[in-house]
């Protein structure tokens, strides 16, 4: 078997603690990037003291455990890069300038820039709300804390992920990046979710076959898949999907309660077969951007 590897960015002493796992085969046998910019679990001391909501509340905005369902990506031949650090600590799939300026102190001087819908539901790239709804901080953020998230953590993530695709491109012409995230199973107003929900941002990240191909591996494995709805891709997909330019990137959500106790955070015991499946669906991948660089 071919040697392996797992490198780990360590940022400053303000967040400590590394910002990323990077797992890399010792052959890439494929241009596949499997990345999970949400499913991280730590929480330093300092942020913790600043909450005034239980741990609990801010680990179920979590993608809790998508790292391990696709942890066969190294075995497989193709690159993974997890978080490490909690989506609530800062988000790695929203824009760096996706801040709210009323979570700081007066006086920042970071770019802030005009406020999404999600930074006014709360749901910036420094998320200002719990899995409850309810306000993360019991006072205001200063900017230095701010920006210390988005030095150490933030650009360490996007620094690596756009190394490790320039990278690929030095081989290959065709480059695929899945970005893998979980929704919860239900949402206020919205009817039962399916199982997978892909996105591709209706088409423009990347191209059709690549989620043609995924949509019917799952449905052959026996899931329901929709296209783009509710989610049709977030910050990854549309910073680096560039398919004319050979860049393809598609986002697979998968819903909690398939693998999962959303209540308290656990695996369930449906987990090894979740995974198994997302085996099988890395192994097509692999396959599928083998051929479209043949």
């Amino acid at each position: 078997m071919d040697s392996s590897s797992e490198a780990v960015h360590g940022p400053s002493a303000a967040a400590t603690g590394p910002a990323f796992r990077l797992f890399r085969p010792g052959r890439v046998r494929a241009p596949l990037i499997l990345a999970s910019p949400h499913s991280g679990a730590y929480y330093p001391e300092a942020f913790q003291a600043l909450l005034q909501v239980p741990l609990a509340d801010v680990r179920r905005t979590e993608d809790a455990f998508v790292d391990e369902l696709f942890a066969a990506a190294q075995l497989c031949g193709a690159v993974q890069l997890n978080a490490v650090f909690g989506r609530c600590y800062v988000d790695l799939n929203r824009d760096a300038g996706e801040l709210d300026p009323d979570m700081f102190v007066p006086g920042g001087s970071l770019a802030v820039g005009v406020p999404s819908a999600r930074v006014r539901a709360g749901l910036g790239c420094l998320p200002r709300i719990a899995a409850s709804g309810r306000p993360l901080y019991r006072q205001k953020l200063s900017w230095e804390e701010a920006e210390h998230r988005l030095t150490d953590v933030y650009a360490g993530y996007h620094g690596q992920l756009q190394a490790e695709m320039a990278t690929l491109f030095e081989d290959w012409a065709e480059v695929f990046l899945i970005d893998c995230h979980s929704m919860p199973s239900t949402q206020p107003g919205r009817p039962a979710l399916p199982d997978i929900v892909l996105g591709d941002r209706f088409g423009s990240s990347c191209d059709g076959q690549l989620t043609s191909l995924v949509e019917r591996t799952l449905r052959r494995l026996g899931y329901s898949v929709v296209r783009n709805s509710p989610y049709a891709g977030g910050y990854t997909t549309r910073r680096y999907g560039r398919p004319r330019r050979g860049a393809h990137v598609l986002q697979i959500e998968v819903n909690r309660s398939l693998y999962m106790h959303e209540a308290d955070v656990t695996p369930s015991a449906n987990f090894p077969r979740i995974q198994s499946d997302m085996t099988k669906l890395i192994e097509e991948l692999i396959i599928f951007s083998e051929r479209k660089n043949a």
